[in-house]
């Protein structure tokens, strides 16, 4: 099938419809269905408040209805075996319509409504099934979809109508199926279904193949004939529990009698490449040979009506979907538009209107499908917000509770819950996750695991602290407490708190300090259970060890790596980081401290652990949820903290230029003019030797990267003709991949170049305008 363009609309394709349509109209305005009573009890006394196209047929309405009756007759007659077909259900008001015309293409202005992803999952989201009784026959009664959207009670058949309307409003070639399917998918049964947000996909990275072309083979690898067993024996006993589980299950004695109603979707439209199937129930989307699918009877658009003549003896495995072979598919109207006609004569009407009308006075007239009778489907902002039936859905799946909630219908803020279990019958809680929507606090997710008696809780940026992740959870000797965090005053990014330790990272610290490793001994009397939370009072410090990134500015056999306090023994120790060529660091020991430098506990920062503790209680106490006042006033006062923190950033870069001189002059708060020549030189000097080693870098890297991409070449040239085709792709993607990474380095080699002497001058007007050296270097 050809993609046909995105923008031949459905209003275009039925305007021809619709003029002749408003002419019968003009003629007759009421024309009821003979024999055809209004049921007053389908409807409630307030919702009889319809347009008279639900209770009346048009004269084409009821000359269709005379057709499909026609139509019904013969195909019983011709095929006894086979049941009746869904052909002219009775609506809400008691009045047969044909199904097709019980579609309407409906185009919304909502963003989600642009694809069928997002068509499927408000129709599965937003309706609750009302179940087929019995389940082996087809209904007698088909409600029109803007009944459907305000009671949000449907059969399958209901659920598949609105799906299919909202599909065709934006371009899909979809019809909905009559057929038969499985028990749990026609009674919306998720229970040994494995639920969606627990199905981790484990990404694992491909083995990198070796660079050089001698690369010698792998070695087999070598396993253990027990462990191997042990896989085995552990294999077997799950499959034989799901075994046990399909066992529990009772045998269903309608299979394959059991109706079900769904959507197909044919290629051609939105680049879609083959055909699939969507369930209305779940939103889920199913290859047509899927195994729950086990056979059809018919399928119909707002165009045309088919019926299945092929065999389903295999379900739906080798069924061909080509609607137009009539010795696969029987259409209720011969020679009707179909959808691709349309598409074609509107495509040939924009290129020649003249010529498209006088092809269409020369085409034989056939009766084609009237126009849907049902109002204009409307979705509203508040129907997506509601979303679900009560504005509450619960999903049972195996071993799994999925509960999903409308934002703001509860008060603390919470949107979906899924809860797992440790056995079948869903009695025993392993894990309770939440995710939260507009509270103040910025709580997003929280996760209690009852396993590890663990809880874990997952914020957005903004909030106080900058706290992003707080786990806490309860170990035999106490409590121990993870923490992440987005920025702090210290740089603070992650800490790990517990009764025998803690351990923080850290990054773009000034002192260039990353990570913090603190032992502690608790003492604590028999009985005390002040333990249960660490807090500084109760621990004792052992040994604190420091470790520093590389300080550039200092020699390498100056700047310290590693900084160790042994605080019992009153000593600590230096480590420093190594020099060029050398294979053991620089290292002093301390007996003492230097006098008003000594190490106390006030160093360890394990007060704010207790703050953020606290404020989390006092938040959990009273649970705030934003409103669009307190949202845009959050945001303007986000920009006026924006606009300060750049202002001050600005600042601090002016001064930090000179910091790591200022240093080695001993900080001073004045200047003298000698200092501000030396501290000139120095800044200008330092800034010349980074250049150049930036540029030493990037030239070295090249230098490499040619190295062994001419070694690569040259081993290809003396054994290509023993390599593999594989090998031999494998060489040709090295080679431009080693082309492209050359190529990206020198560039940046040349631009740091060129850059070079443009930031030199930069630095020497900031320096003269600097206000602590101004006035030393202008004289």
């Amino acid at each position: 099938m050809e993609t046909e363009p995105e923008f031949v609309s459905c209003k275009q394709m039925r305007s021809k419809e619709d003029e002749k349509e408003e002419k019968e109209k003009d003629i007759t305005k009421q024309t009821t269905l003979e024999q055809t009573p209004i049921n007053f009890n389908i409807l409630k006394p307030q919702e009889l408040c319809v347009p008279e196209s639900y209770r009346t047929n048009s004269p084409r309405e009821t000359q269709l209805l005379a057709m499909a009756d026609n139509f019904q007759r013969q195909y019983l007659f011709l095929h006894p075996d086979r049941k009746p077909l869904l052909l002219c259900p009775l609506n809400e008001c008691g009045v047969r319509k044909f199904v097709s015309t019980s579609l309407c293409p409906t185009t919304t202005s909502h963003c989600e409504f642009q694809t069928w992803q997002g068509c499927a999952s408000f129709v599965a989201d937003f309706l609750s099934l009302d179940p087929l009784e019995p389940p082996a026959d087809l209904p007698k009664q088909l409600f029109s979809s803007t009944s459907v959207l305000q009671s949000q009670q449907a059969t399958c058949f209901e659920f598949a109508t609105l799906l299919c309307s909202l599909l065709l409003g934006v371009n899909y070639d979809a019809y909905c199926v009559s057929g038969y399917a499985v028990r749990e998918m026609c009674l919306l049964d998720q229970s040994l279904q494995q639920c969606p947000l627990l199905e981790v996909k484990s990404e694992l990275p491909e083995q990198e193949q070796q660079e050089n072309g001698n690369s010698m083979k792998p070695l087999r690898e070598i396993k253990s004939r027990f462990l191997t067993q042990q896989e085995k024996k552990k294999q077997e006993a799950e499959a034989e529990q799901k075994l046990k589980e399909c066992e529990q299950q009772p045998a269903d004695f309608l299979r394959g009698l059991r109706v079900h109603c769904w959507v197909l979707v044919l290629s051609g439209s939105h680049s879609i490449q083959e055909n699939f199937f969507i369930d209305p129930l779940t939103g889920n989307s199913y290859p047509t040979d899927n195994e729950n699918f086990l056979g059809i009877e018919s399928v119909w658009n707002n165009f045309n009506y088919y019926v299945n003549m092929q065999d389903c003896r295999n379900s739906c495995t080798s069924m061909v979907f080509d609607l137009e072979d009539l010795k696969m598919w029987t259409p209720v109207l011969y020679g009707a538009t179909n959808r691709k006609q349309l598409v074609h004569d509107v495509l040939e009407k924009k290129e020649s209107k003249k010529q498209s009308q006088i092809s269409s006075e020369e085409q034989p007239r056939v009766f084609e499908m009237p126009r849907s009778w049902l109002s204009y489907i409307t979705i509203s902002k508040k129907d997506l917000e509601k979303r679900w039936p009560g504005g509450k859905k619960v999903i049972r799946y195996r071993k799994a509770k999925l509960e999903k909630f409308a934002p703001g219908l509860n008060p603390d803020g919470l949107i979906t819950r899924l809860t797992t279990y440790k056995d079948l019958d869903c009695t025993e809680v392993a894990v309770v996750k939440e995710w939260y929507k507009y509270r103040c606090d910025k709580l997003e997710e929280k996760e209690i695991n009852k396993l590890d008696n663990s809880t874990a809780e997952r914020f957005g940026y903004g909030r106080s602290f900058q706290l992003l992740f707080h786990r806490c959870r309860s170990l035999t000797s106490g409590i121990e407490q993870e923490m992440e965090f987005s920025s702090s005053a210290n740089s603070l990014v992650r800490r790990l708190l517990s009764p025998t330790e803690m351990k923080e990272h850290f990054e773009g610290r000034g002192d260039f300090l990353r990570y913090r490793h603190v032992l502690f001994s608790q003492h604590r009397q028999p009985h005390d259970k002040s333990h249960l939370t660490p807090e500084l009072k109760h621990l004792h410090v052992l040994k604190v060890v420091e470790r520093f990134s590389r300080n550039k500015s200092k020699p390498a056999n100056e700047d310290v790596a590693e900084r160790v306090f042994l605080v019992p023994q009153g000593r600590f120790e230096l480590t420093y980081h190594l020099m060029d060529h050398r294979f053991i660091p620089s290292k002093r020991s301390f007996v003492e401290p230097a006098p008003g430098h000594q190490f106390t506990q006030d160093l360890v920062t394990t007060f704010q652990v207790r703050d953020i503790v606290a404020c989390r209680e006092k938040e959990e106490g009273k649970i705030e949820l934003w409103t669009k006042a307190a949202a845009t006033q959050a945001l303007r006062d986000r920009k006026n903290r924006e606009i300060l923190a750049a202002e001050k950033e600005k600042t601090l870069q002016e001064d930090d230029v000179l910091a790591p001189f200022l240093i080695q002059l001993g900080n001073p708060e004045t200047l003298n003019p000698d200092e501000a020549k030396q501290v000139y030189q120095s800044c200008l000097a330092e800034f010349k030797d980074r250049e150049a080693e930036q540029i030493l870098l990037l030239q070295q890297r090249c230098d490499k990267e040619t190295e062994e991409l001419q070694a690569k070449q040259k081993w290809y040239q003396q054994s290509h003709q023993s390599l593999s085709q594989q090998q031999a792709e494998d060489y040709q993607k090295y080679c431009s991949q080693k082309i492209q990474k050359i190529s990206v380095i020198q560039k940046r080699f040349h631009r740091q170049r060129e850059m070079a002497g443009d930031k030199y001058n930069d630095l020497i007007q900031k320096l003269q305008r600097h206000p602590r050296l101004a006035a030393h270097l202008s004289s």
